[in-house]
């Protein structure tokens, strides 16, 4: 995220305003058209070696199938050098199979969440980083976590001595491209499941020769004779915004174009619990104990997915498990009852979890997600002694009382929606709106006062190191919303400031500090070695010693070094400029040191 004044944010909530209830808006965007075999930039990178490209989006493709003695099991991983430790099979094995109640029969999607085993380092580390520096804060690469995209299916066999046919198709990941992962799937598995390996070797093939996954560009990739065409959001492009992606006439392959890589349908997914859609904006923004009860995983995930999506373009930061089971390395950590549930939304589809989690403080029961189009009553939060079964009653169950007095405006809106039968993807967009706007209004505030926390740019001298940043005053930023609050831009009442206090408490806010820390810090780096490069270095070398001479040329390399790792947001030419300096400080030095200064870092 770019550092923003408060005028700059201002500004964009204004637009963002203007905009109405369409979600979508047209801008110009930079294409990659890289079709089979063609030769682009990145295809000659001496840096990328075979499988690298596949890599950047994908760790492997496992192939997860039944049997009657050993029960679930990995039967094949792609590529085959790929590196799983045992306890991450077997979470990929428990994960990827519905839990038997869930009667799940014929094809069904849905996606899980587990924990890297430790130690693991990734080869591409560095080179992904740079993509990852322009990706929204939700769309970075998951440091701790992989991803697992599954397509299941289960059909009547009378040869097998089951009965069934039951295999899964999952695509491991690091990144949560939700939505286009679910694309590729139903291009790549139902061809597997017809033609078995072979196939599976040739779209692992087509993957690596696609481009890299780079923020802001219109990428085209190539997969089993078809060009999906997906553009990667950036953290620079306004909030509730989307480019819209074109086919073209040059495609000389059938192009599926996906609007989005990763939003999942809102209002499907809170269609059964709507009237408490403000509530559970609460409950997740202050990182409370989430359980989602759902008849299938692909409900479980779709609604886990879209209470973390909420809050967007805040980042949840709390651990959440689209998918969880008992079979999850993780059970016992989240159900034990000797202390507070944990910070985390998981989604479950076992019975048994109606008894385990039933000491949990909020707990959202889904029942089998009606059409768009059906009537849904309007219920009243229930109390969680209410919760016997997995078969009780759709709703919230929770003793929350939210802080915000409820919005009636968004209910009769959604409401006429479906009396009218608004089309799916409005009511959708419509819902998507007021949750950013509800963000956005809550979170101005605060990005008002950290700005407030950076040092003037006049108080930077170049011969000294970078100013602090003042220290975050929980008193001082409440003394600020009384003029400058959340009123400025939402008509809702209630009770902001206990909502705030509660708020600085929880892991969303100190995952959001740390981040703009860090994010004014490098601003503040980047402006000091600016201000370096503006100062006449040989005036300095002229009155200084020869040792001291070399000790600038020391640090300025470090200074270098430093930017290029950390990619600072400089402005253009300021490393060629420092470049510069540090080669005419050198020259101006006897020749025995000019030889060991030039010389590259071994650091």
């Amino acid at each position: 995220m770019a550092l923003q004044g408060s005028e700059e944010i201002e500004e964009q909530l204004a637009e963002t305003e203007d905009v109405g209830d369409e979600d979508v808006s047209v801008s110009p965007a930079e294409e990659i058209t890289l079709p089979v075999g063609s030769e682009g930039e990145e295809d000659t990178d001496p840096l990328l070696l075979p499988w690298d490209r596949f890599s950047a989006w994908l760790h492997c493709i496992c192939v997860v199938g039944f049997d009657l003695e050993l029960g679930q099991a990995v039967e094949v991983i792609y590529p085959h050098h790929s590196k799983l430790s045992e306890k991450e099979k077997t979470s990929i094995c428990y994960l990827s199979f519905p839990d038997s109640n869930s009667g799940c029969l014929g094809d069904t999607q849905f996606c899980f969440r587990f924990r890297q085993a430790s130690g693991r380092k990734c080869s591409l580390g560095c080179f992904l980083d740079h993509f990852d520096r322009d990706a929204p804060v939700c769309l970075k690469r998951d440091p701790g976590h992989y991803y697992g995209y599954v397509y299941f299916r289960q059909v009547r066999d009378k040869s097998l001595k089951r009965g069934y046919f039951q295999k899964s198709l999952v695509l491991i990941s690091k990144l949560p491209y939700v939505a286009f992962f679910h694309s590729l799937l139903k291009l790549i598995a139902p061809e597997y499941f017809e033609k078995q390996e072979p196939c599976l070797e040739a779209a692992c093939n087509d993957i690596d020769r696609w481009p890299t996954p780079h923020p802001g560009k219109i990428l085209s990739l190539p997969v089993m004779g078809t060009v999906l065409k997906v553009r990667i959001p950036t953290c620079y492009d306004k909030p509730g915004t989307s480019q819209l992606v074109q086919s073209t006439q040059n495609d000389n392959l059938v192009s599926i174009v996906l609007p989005s890589i990763h939003e999942v349908d809102l209002f499907r997914c809170f269609h059964p619990v709507f009237f408490h859609i403000q509530m559970l904006w609460e409950l997740v923004l202050l990182g409370e104990a989430l359980v989602v009860m759902a008849p299938s995983p692909a409900e479980s995930s779709d609604t886990v997915l879209a209470l973390v999506s909420c809050i967007s373009p805040l980042r949840y930061c709390s651990d959440f498990r689209p998918y969880f089971t008992i079979h999850d390395s993780e059970f016992k950590e989240y159900t034990t009852r000797t202390q507070a549930p944990p910070s985390v939304i998981l989604g479950v589809t076992n019975p048994f979890f109606a008894k385990t989690l039933q000491h949990w403080p909020h707990i959202i029961r889904i029942g089998d997600m009606k059409q768009a189009g059906e009537t849904v009553k309007q219920m009243k939060v229930k109390k969680l002694k209410n919760l016997k079964t997995l078969d009780s009653k759709p709703g919230v169950y929770s003793a929350y009382k939210p802080f915000l007095n409820k919005d009636e405006d968004i209910i009769k809106q959604l409401q006429k929606g479906v009396q009218q039968k608004r089309p799916s993807a409005a009511q959708n967009a419509i819902l998507r709106r007021y949750f950013l706007e509800l963000t956005q209004s809550f979170i101005i505030p605060l990005e008002r006062y950290v700005a407030s926390l950076m040092p003037l740019q006049k108080s930077i001298c170049p011969w000294k190191s970078p100013p602090q940043l003042r220290p975050f005053l929980q008193e001082d930023f409440m003394k600020t919303l009384e003029k400058a609050g959340p009123q400025l831009t939402s008509r809702l009442k209630g009770d902001w400031i206990g909502l705030y206090r509660q708020f600085l408490r929880c892991p969303n806010f100190d995952g959001w500090y740390r981040n703009r820390t860090r994010e004014m810090m490098q601003k503040l780096e980047a402006l000091h070695l600016e201000a370096l490069c503006e100062e006449d270095l040989q005036v300095r070398v002229q009155q200084h010693t020869e040792v001291e001479a070399v000790d600038l040329v020391l640090k300025l390399k470090d200074k270098l070094t430093q930017a290029e790792r950390d990619q600072l947001p400089l402005r253009p030419g300021t490393l060629t400029k420092l470049q510069a300096h540090i080669d005419s400080v050198i020259l101006s030095l006897p020749e025995d040191l000019q030889g060991i200064l030039h010389k590259p870092s071994t650091t």
